[in-house]
Formats: C-alpha cells, structure tokens, sequence
C-alpha cells in the first residue's frame, strides 16, 4: 500500500501545521492507503438541490459524481490531493461489494447491538451512522447475496420485517467525515483500524445478534 500508519499521522500533523490538505482529503489518503478502499468524488447536497447539477436527481446528495474516476486503493499522496482538487468539497463515496458489503440498521438498533456484540467478544467491522438514522456495519464481500439465505436459515422469514438489509456490488455509501443528502456528517461509531477495515468479519458472526436486536426494536415501534 503507498501509506504506512506513521506517513499518515505526518499528512495529519501536516493539515494541522500548514493546512494542505482537507479534512477529506486526509481521509481519502486513509481509506486508500491504509485500508486499501477505493474511493469515489461523491456529490454534495444544500437547499435540497444536488451538485451533480440534475434537476430530476432523485438521490440530492447521496450518490456518486458519474463523472468523476474512482481514486484506486494504494494510491499515493500526489494522487490523491490531485483527484481531490478537482471536486472541492465531494463527499467521500466508498463502493461496496469490493472490499466489504454493508449490512444496515436503524442507527438505535445498530448501537444496541453494537454494545451487546463488543460484550460478546465478537469480531467487528467498522461501523459508521448516517445522518437519516441508519447504522452501516461493514462485513466480509458476498454478505448482501448471502443475506436472505442466512436470515431464513436462523429462523427469519421477512428481512424487510426486521428493517435490515444488506448493501452489496453496485451501491455506495457515504464515509465520514462527509456530509450526507445535506443533513449532516456521517460519523464513526467504530472507526476503522488495521485488522478490521482490512479483514471485515463474516456476516453470519453478527447477523443473529443483528436480526435479534432490530426485532425487538421493531415490536418496540
């Protein structure tokens, strides 16, 4: 990969020296060079009209700029400050289906199972929440496929019951710091470190807890 952990803390003491790069453009370098996710230049979102400039844009804020050429994981500083200054303020997009699939929650039912699955002692994926109230666990590629075949072998029938669904080749979602549909900045709720960004658990690990927890939330409703 182009980045070893101490080239980032210098890009960050860097930004916070001299002010050369973004915040974005700091995470991008992360996500690239660390966790080896390509990254794509997303659009942003403000008074409800979206920077793709489309007028009929049925997802302001929240998807890809078709225009703009993915930023490949490994590359280099250079590369990504230049990529970067072509789209001022892009939202960071993370396609999914390469390195990991996501299954997403309702954000209070993430954070429940969040606690009980770090009290189990089970392995965890970063997990982030967006600013519409959904929590995104990042878990090994194939899990969106495998998704409802899983489910009904544990005994649930409906994923849709459960509001859980799994984001898999073709989707994008938005990393943080970025802004989301102009709502607000999607946030870590479990950051990404060497062995879980690089190596995302099975989704079977936590799928049970997952599907537990969001029922009883949903009879809760």
């Amino acid at each position: 990969m182009g980045f070893t952990i101490g080239g980032i803390r210098e890009i960050r003491s860097g930004t916070r020296r001299r002010g050369r790069a973004s915040e974005c453009g700091t995470a991008v370098a992360e996500f690239t060079g660390l966790w080896g996710w390509d990254v794509v230049p997303g659009a942003r979102a403000a008074a409800g009209a979206c920077s793709c400039g489309r007028a009929d844009c049925t997802a302001p804020g929240a998807h890809p700029l078709g225009f703009a050429a993915p930023v490949p994981a490994g590359a280099t500083l250079d590369e990504v400050s230049k990529a970067w200054a072509e789209f001022p303020g892009a939202a960071i997009m993370l396609p999914v289906g390469r390195a990991f699939d996501v299954i997403e929650v309702a954000e209070p039912a993430g954070r429940r199972a969040l606690v009980r699955l770090e009290r189990m002692g089970l392995p965890l994926g970063p997990v982030a929440a967006t600013p519409d109230g959904r929590a995104h666990f990042l878990v090994a590629p194939g899990a969106a496929a495998e998704l409802p075949r899983l489910l009904y072998r544990m005994g649930w029938d409906d994923p849709s019951a459960l509001d859980l669904r799994g984001l898999g080749p073709g989707d994008h979602i938005t990393a943080p710091p970025s802004d989301r549909g102009g709502l607000g900045p999607v946030r870590w709720l479990r950051p990404p470190a060497l062995d879980s960004a690089t190596r995302p658990p099975a989704a079977r690990l936590l799928l049970g807890t997952l599907a537990y927890v969001a029922h009883r939330s949903a009879a809760r409703a």
